[in-house]
Order: C-alpha cells, then sequence, then structure tokens
C-alpha cells in the first residue's frame, strides 16, 4: 500500500463505505423473510416488480437482495456472505467487482441478476464458454426458478426458435461470444420476427478481464463464403517448407537482415515472418516469375508471406490444434478453443495447406463488431473477476467501468513461495515433477498451470513415467472441464491444465459434491440430462424425474459428508499447491493461476518454477538475462534465485502489458471509425424491420437520385458544358429513351437546369404512381422494405472488405507525419457518403425494374407487359412533348 493510500485511504475503501448502509439493510431483512413459508417466498417477485413500477429498483433493490438470498439458502444451502451481497450491489451499480476466486462470484451473479430482472428488460450473464453457461444457469435456475422467475439458456447451435425463447426470458446466461454474433444474425434478417435479441438492457461479464481484455484483440467477424479457395494455398505451403528460416529475437531495423543465412526471418518478439532476398529470389525461380514485387504478382506475394507465417511462427498445441480434419485457434490467455473464429487474411488457409487437411475456401465478411463495441451497447455493463485491478485504467478508459476490490469472507492464508529459477527448461521440468511426486506422496492436491498444449503434454509424459495418475486439462479435452477442475481437490489428486483452464469452476477441498451425485445417477442409468433434471428445482410432474431428485438428494446427503470428511485429510496436507511452469505475458493470468488455491480460508500453497530457456525470459529479458546466464557458473538442477532477476520478469510483463493494450487501443480506434457507420446502417435497419411506412422515404430517395443524376452531368451556368448524353445515358431505361435531350442549339441556349430536375422528377413520380396501382399499395410496401434491406445489406459487406483493405495500406500514411487513424477516419467518411449514394441508386433502379410474380406466373407476366408498355408509351408521348 503506498503513502497516500495511507493517509487517504483507497479508492475501494471509499467506495464501500457508501455501499455499507444498504448491505445492513439487506442483513436486517433475512428474519423477515426467513419466517415465510416457500410459497410465500416465490410470490415476492410478482410484489418487487410492482414496486419496481411504482418506486425504482434501486429503492427496492434491499429487499430483492434479500429474498434472493433466503431463496439461495432454502435452494442451494449456501447463504450469501456480506461480502457476496456487497458484490452484488457493485455489480447493480455497474461496476467491476474483484473477488478473489472462492468468494463465490457465481452466487453473486445470481443475486444482481435478479435483482435487475425486476424490470422487466432482460439481463444478460455472460460466461466464457458454453459449459458454464449451462452448468451456472442451471444451478441459479434453481433459485430462480423458485422465484417464479424465468430463465434462459443460449448455447451454439440452437435453432432460432430457442434462442428466442432464451433471450425473452427474465434473465440469460450465453457465452460473450454467442451473444455477439447474435447481435450480429439480428442485424442480416429481413423481417422482425426473425430476430432473437432484445434490448441491450443489463449485462453480468463474469471473468470480466478474460473477456473485454484478453479477447478484445480478436473482432467477431460473420463470414460468408467468398471466392473459392485457390491451389495456391497448397503451392504456397509447398514452396515455403523448402525455404530455410532463421530466428531472430527481435529485427533490428538499422541492419541489412538479408545479410542473415536465411530465406526467411522469424522475429519471436513480434510474431513476424519477412522474407529476405535470397527467398524472393527462390520464388522467382519456383514460379518461374521475373520480379516477385511487382503489382502482377501480389497475390502470389501474399500467400507466400502467410505461407512462411504459418510454418515458421504459428505453432500447433500454440496457436491452435487440429481436430477431426479441422484447424481450430486456441486462445492465447484461456487456453480454449475459439469456436467459429478462423484467422483472417488467408491465414487460416495457409495453416490447413500446412497441415493437410482440407483448405476451406476464402471467406467474406459479412459482419463483424469488435468485444468492445459489443458490451457498449448496454444502457449498464458490470462484470467480476479475481484479477482487474491491474488493468483498472483499461477499464475506465475504454469501457467507463471502475474497478471495486471487495474483501475477503475470510482471510487468504496460502503461502506464496518466491520464484524458483533454472539454467535450464529440463532442469525446471525435473523440478516440478520432484515437487508434484513429494506432495503427492502426503496426499497434497497439486494444480499445475502451463502456457501452452505441447508443454502440458510433455509434463504429463514426465508423469506418467514416475507412475503418478493425473488428469490433463487442455483446449483438446475442453468437454469434460469443469468436471476435472471441481475434482481437483480431492486428497491426492494431481491436474495438469493450461494457465485458464477450468477457470469459473471451484475448486473444494475435498472433492465437489454435486459432481459425485451426477456422477452416480449416471452410473445407475439416468441419462446426463435426467441427471441434471434430477438436481434442478424446475416445476415438473414428471414421476421418473421426481423419483431421480429423491435419489440425488439421498446421494448428495452421503457425498457431502464424505468430502467434509476429505477435506480434513487435504487441509492437514497442506491444501491445494498451485504449480505454475512458466511467467505468463500478464502479471494478471499468474495471479489467477495462484488464486485457485487458498480459497474461503483454505491453507493452501503456490510456486512458479521457471528457466532462463522460457520465452519471456529469453526473448523479453534482453542482455540482462544473457549475461546472468554466462555468469552464474550453475548446473541445470541447481536453482536460481536473485532480486534482479525478479525485477526482470516483472519488467518485462509490464513492457508487453503495454504493448497488449496498445494492440487492443488500436483495434478500437479503427473499429470506432466502423461503429459510428454501423450505427448509421442499422439504426436503418431496424427503422425497416419495425415497420414503419418506408413510402415516403422512398419518394424522397427517388427525388435525390434524379437530383444527383443531374448534378453528376449538369454543372456550371453554361449549357454547352453540360453532358446531357452522360445523363441519358445514365437514366436509359429508368427514365429516358433514345428520344430525349435532342436539343436544337436554339432550345440549348433557352434551357434551365432546374427545368431538366423538375422534368425527370414528375417522370419519375407519375411512372412510379403508375407501378403502384399496377402492383398496389401494399404489395409495393413491402417491396420497399424488401429491396432497401437486400440492397444495404450488400453494399454494407462491400463496404466493410473495402474499409479493411484501406486499413492495411493506410498505416504507411505514417511515414508522412500524419496519423493513420484520423486519415482512415476522414477516408472512411468519404466512403461511407459513397456507399449511400450507392445505395439509393441501387435502390431506385430496383424498384423501377423488379419484375413481381405470383404463383400464377404466366397470368401475371402478361398483365405486365402491356403495363410496360403503357409506361414506355407514356414516356415517349412526354419525351416528344418536352422536346417540341
Amino acid at each position: 500500500m503506498g503513502l497516500l493510500d495511507k493517509i487517504f485511504g483507497n479508492y475501494s475503501k471509499k467506495e464501500l463505505a457508501k455501499i455499507e448502509p444498504i448491505k445492513n439493510k439487506v442483513l436486517e431483512l433475512e428474519d423477515k423473510y426467513a419466517a415465510m413459508s416457500d410459497k410465500e417466498l416465490g410470490e415476492q417477485t410478482a410484489l418487487l416488480r410492482t414496486k419496481v413500477e411504482e418506486t425504482s429498483l434501486d429503492d427496492v433493490l434491499p429487499e430483492a437482495l434479500a429474498v434472493c438470498r433466503e431463496a439461495a439458502w432454502r435452494v442451494l444451502g449456501k447463504k450469501p456472505y456480506p461480502v457476496q451481497i456487497i458484490g452484488a450491489i457493485v455489480l447493480h451499480q455497474g461496476r467491476i467487482a474483484e473477488m478473489k476466486t472462492g468468494e463465490g462470484k457465481t452466487l453473486v451473479a445470481c443475486l444482481a441478476a435478479y435483482a435487475n430482472s425486476l424490470t422487466g428488460k432482460g439481463v444478460h450473464v455472460v460466461t466464457v464458454n458454453d459449459y458454464l453457461a449451462k452448468f451456472q444457469s442451471e444451478e441459479m435456475g434453481k433459485v430462480f426458478n423458485f422465484l417464479n422467475t424465468s430463465i434462459g439458456c443460449v448455447l451454439t447451435g440452437m435453432d432460432k426458435s430457442a434462442k428466442r425463447d432464451a433471450y425473452n426470458a427474465d434473465i440469460t446466461y450465453g457465452t460473450n461470444t454467442e451473444l455477439g454474433f447474435d447481435y450480429l444474425r439480428d442485424n442480416m434478417v429481413i423481417y422482425k420476427k426473425d430476430k432473437v435479441q432484445r434490448e441491450h438492457t443489463f449485462a453480468i461479464v463474469d471473468e470480466v478481464d478474460s473477456i473485454l481484455i484478453d479477447e478484445a484483440r480478436t473482432p467477431l467477424i460473420i463470414s460468408g463464403q467468398g471466392d473459392k479457395s485457390t491451389e495456391l494455398y497448397s503451392m504456397a505451403d509447398k514452396f515455403a517448407k523448402t525455404l530455410k528460416p532463421v530466428t531472430v529475437i527481435e529485427m533490428d531495423d538499422k541492419a541489412d537482415n538479408d545479410l542473415l543465412d536465411g530465406d526467411y526471418i522469424i522475429d519471436e518478439k513480434a510474431k513476424t515472418a519477412t522474407i529476405t532476398k535470397s527467398g524472393v529470389k527462390k520464388a522467382e525461380k519456383a514460379f518461374h516469375i521475373e520480379n516477385l514485387m511487382d503489382a502482377e504478382n501480389m497475390t502470389l506475394a501474399h500467400h507466400i508471406n502467410q505461407a512462411i507465417k504459418a510454418n515458421g511462427v504459428m505453432k500447433e498445441g500454440v496457436d491452435y490444434i487440429v481436430r477431426d480434419g479441422e484447424v481450430l485457434i486456441v486462445d492465447e490467455f484461456t487456453g480454449r478453443v475459439m469456436d467459429g473464429r478462423r484467422f483472417n487474411d488467408g491465414l487460416h488457409q495457409a495453416i490447413e495447406a500446412k497441415e493437410g487437411v482440407e483448405v476451406k475456401r476464402e471467406s467474406k465478411t459479412i459482419a463483424t463488431i469488435t468485444y468492445q463495441n459489443y458490451f457498449r451497447l448496454y444502457g449498464k455493463l458490470s462484470g467480476m473477476t479475481g484479477t482487474a485491478l491491474t488493468e483498472e485504467d483499461e477499464f475506465r478508459e475504454i469501457y467507463k467501468l471502475d474497478v471495486i476490490e471487495i474483501p475477503t469472507n475470510r482471510p487468504v492464508i496460502r503461502k506464496d513461495h518466491p520464484d524458483v529459477v533454472y539454467k535450464t527448461e529440463a532442469g525446471k521440468f525435473d523440478a516440478v515433477i520432484d515437487q508434484i511426486v513429494e506432495c503427492h506422496e502426503k496426499g497434497q492436491p497439486v494444480l499445475v498451470g502451463t502456457v501452452s498444449i505441447e508443454k502440458s503434454e510433455h509434463l504429463s509424459k514426465l508423469l506418467k513415467k514416475k507412475g503418478v495418475q493425473h488428469n490433463v486439462l487442455n483446449a483438446k479435452y475442453h468437454d469434460k472441464e469443469a468436471m476435472i477442475v471441481a475434482q481437483a481437490g480431492k486428497y491426492g489428486a494431481v491436474t495438469i491444465a493450461t494457465n485458464m483452464a477450468g477457470r469459473g469452476t471451484d475448486i473444494t477441498l475435498g472433492g465437489n459434491a454435486e459432481y459425485l451425485s451426477l456422477a452416480a445417477l449416471q452410473k445407475d442409468g439416468y441419462t446426463e440430462e435426467q441427471a441434471v433434471e434430477a438436481a434442478s428445482y424446475s416445476n415438473t410432474d414428471d414421476e421418473e424425474i421426481l423419483k431421480a431428485r429423491e435419489k440425488y438428494r439421498e446421494l448428495y446427503k452421503k457425498f457431502d459428508a464424505e468430502v467434509k470428511e476429505k477435506a480434513e485429510k487435504v487441509r492437514e496436507a497442506g491444501g491445494l499447491y498451485i504449480i505454475g511452469t512458466e511467467r505468463h505475458e500478464s502479471r494478471r493470468i499468474d495471479n489467477q493461476l495462484r488464486g485457485r488455491s487458498g480459497r474461503q480460508g483454505d491453507p493452501g500453497e503456490s510456486t512458479f518454477f521457471l528457466s532462463l530457456e522460457d520465452d519471456l525470459m529469453r526473448i523479453f529479458g534482453g542482455d540482462r538475462i544473457t549475461g546472468m546466464m554466462d555468469t552464474l557458473n550453475v548446473d541445470e538442477h541447481t536453482p536460481i534465485q536473485s532480486k534482479m532477476l525478479s525485477s526482470v520478469i516483472e519488467s518485462s510483463q509490464k513492457k508487453i502489458e503495454g504493448r497488449n493494450f496498445n494492440i487492443r487501443k488500436n483495434v478500437l480506434n479503427y473499429d470506432d471509425v466502423m461503429n459510428t457507420q454501423r450505427e448509421i446502417i442499422y439504426g436503418q435497419r431496424q427503422m425497416v424491420l419495425d415497420g414503419e411506412d418506408l413510402h415516403e422515404y422512398i419518394v424522397n430517395m427517388i427525388k435525390d437520385f434524379v437530383d444527383d443524376s443531374v448534378n453528376m452531368y449538369v454543372q456550371g451556368d453554361i449549357a454547352d458544358d453540360w453532358n446531357l448524353v452522360g445523363l441519358k445515358e445514365r437514366l436509359n431505361g429508368l427514365l429516358t429513351t433514345e428520344d430525349d435531350f435532342n436539343y436544337t442549339p436554339e432550345q440549348m441556349d433557352e434551357l434551365d437546369r432546374n427545368e431538366i430536375v423538375s422534368t425527370l422528377q414528375e417522370r419519375a413520380q407519375k411512372l412510379y404512381e403508375a407501378r403502384e396501382k399496377e402492383l398496389g399499395s401494399e404489395l409495393l410496401h413491402e417491396i420497399e422494405r424488401v429491396c432497401l434491406l437486400k440492397v444495404v445489406d450488400t453494399k454494407w459487406m462491400d463496404h466493410i472488405d473495402d474499409m479493411e483493405e484501406l486499413k492495411k495500406g493506410i498505416t504507411l500514411r505514417s511515414y508522412g507525419q500524419k496519423n493513420p487513424v484520423v486519415e482512415y477516419r476522414m477516408e472512411g467518411m468519404d466512403m461511407f457518403d459513397a456507399m449511400i449514394e450507392s445505395i439509393r441508386e441501387d435502390t431506385v433502379r430496383m424498384l423501377f425494374t423488379i419484375k413481381v410474380r405470383t404463383n400464377n406466373a404466366p397470368q401475371r407476366q402478361e398483365v405486365l407487359k402491356p403495363m410496360e408498355n403503357h409506361h414506355n408509351m407514356n414516356l415517349r408521348k412526354r419525351n416528344k412533348d418536352s422536346n417540341s
């Protein structure tokens, strides 16, 4: 704690002092609701909703939290602690609650979600994966069902109808990815009834730092099939595999990198691959071209660049995995598979070619948004995590969220040992194995965090040689995630996990009685669905489910007693031991791993085992680390402890955190330009979907189209300078024919620009009125709606691609002392204006030329032809009149 904090008190403490009276009101209501019957308690929801309508949610908040607290005690056997009530109030206020692991954040979200659901506008509880969304909705659903509050869960692969029902519930659980994708999909529908989401009123984001910080570098993209995948990917991959790579820690801009002995250079710090002169010459020879850098060879050069990046930089088991013939991205922070996401710009196809799986065709971006801009849609946003303070500035700057540190229910007594550093990676892993074996022999459970799938599997092989039974949890076994982690606190358990795997699932010492009961039910022949239903409190008359519930409660009672007994043995053995096998780029991820131990005053220990060969130490430690390796003449099995080493590690992490923040901020700066445009387009779409009568809007659009067309070709005051031939060609078939604008010199002298505009607008109006008479007002108005939406969507897709291309080259403007983001904004607005004009033109053309067919198509065509001829005859007659 700094000197100023000691004198003035820190921000969190000041804010907690303001919350204290509200918490006390909640606790004072405990006896009132404890005296009620189950039926009376369940009826409180309707009464509270009426009160919210009459007063405000803030006025009703203490009662709402007290009701939910009592319901949780009756249904789950858990009565939220005072600190959990404080956490719920912080969430209600639209802030981030930093609560240590094991403090019961899931229950905190339940309290805040219930209170805010009383407004009837819906609450979204956002989790990091489908499993947690399903698990938390089922677990907390017991409380919500008891309180007559509807609950929904949005999962990947659900049909629209089921999703709509889930979003229409009072409280909806779902993943950040699926919620974002549903928002984009909703803004692509033609009919309002096809939308699934309703308004974005309030969101509680679980693991808020993971979702709003770690995943914020990659935007959400919905892609359609683009161009067919070319053979160039396979050809470029085969060529890249013949090249000799050279690896450097960091490229030196001043040095002549072509002097390095390699065909392409891998920069470990920047994670880039750059072809050298030697590689260029080989490419020109292999592909029989004169100059790879010629404009006509840009496509080939792009494929080669992506192929060397795929082969040199992207690592299987670190950046991606291959499962069932498909390349799946692995999130570097969470260690989880990022379903539905693909590397862009052809990199994904290059990796597919590298791995010998089917190369999918290139995709075309249909819709895109960053997580930052999706979550800023919510009227009120809040979040929870065990580690947010290190990123407090980013939360405040990007999301206008402050972080409130909530004290733990019981003091943390976990022992955090100093880092142990070894000279080599082999020496480090030997020490890790020795520590695991030592803990295992005395029954102390161990959770080992690794930075990649590759490292977790290497450690698993070493443990197998020692005969130590263990579980491995990484992106390859994500479906068993919660089950494995829930039992990681069992006596003698050893669990190896990528650093963040299992986050969101509580590790209780001695094991988890609920999971054991569910597993036992399934062994007795119940399906997974029946077992989950048995553990719930949803209303049912199904005799089989009611029997299963009795069985579940018997099992739970039995396992709960066993777990409590075993928990004492685990505490005597020292509690959960956390081993970190490498420092992560972010200090926050290391803190999260440590925080898995020592929940609710439990004993525990943590140690990070490092080596001078670790990527963080090697790449970001610089010359100081290299110098230390030379001066410390120790063998690989002797640990090194040094304050200088610790400070180097921390300063390296701070540097990377700063760089990553700049990357995320840069992504947002560019997307903010797109976001302004997206809001205009989506707002217009919503107006159309809401059923507003567009007829007047379309009529004005036709007038503007005529005006723009005349402005394009009729400029200045001198008639001789006017391009009437061009104007006639532009409007030919719509409003003009060959007989138009054939003026004599005398007529040209008397011609007035406004007369041309009014004549053409009058024609357009009469033609469109005839169209309305022909089709009927109702049908024409529907055609107007559909045509406008189709044109807007098509043009918007093209605009997204154009803006992406603009962004690729805009960074070069910085060499001319110009701000690339400002340049992007200015040119982007010009392109947006051009798109709006293009939308207007294409919509008008489509409405004047579209042919409508009914089921009785031939008869309809006969009716249309005379009408078309009639229009043309009238048009020609008017043309002659105007020329005479």
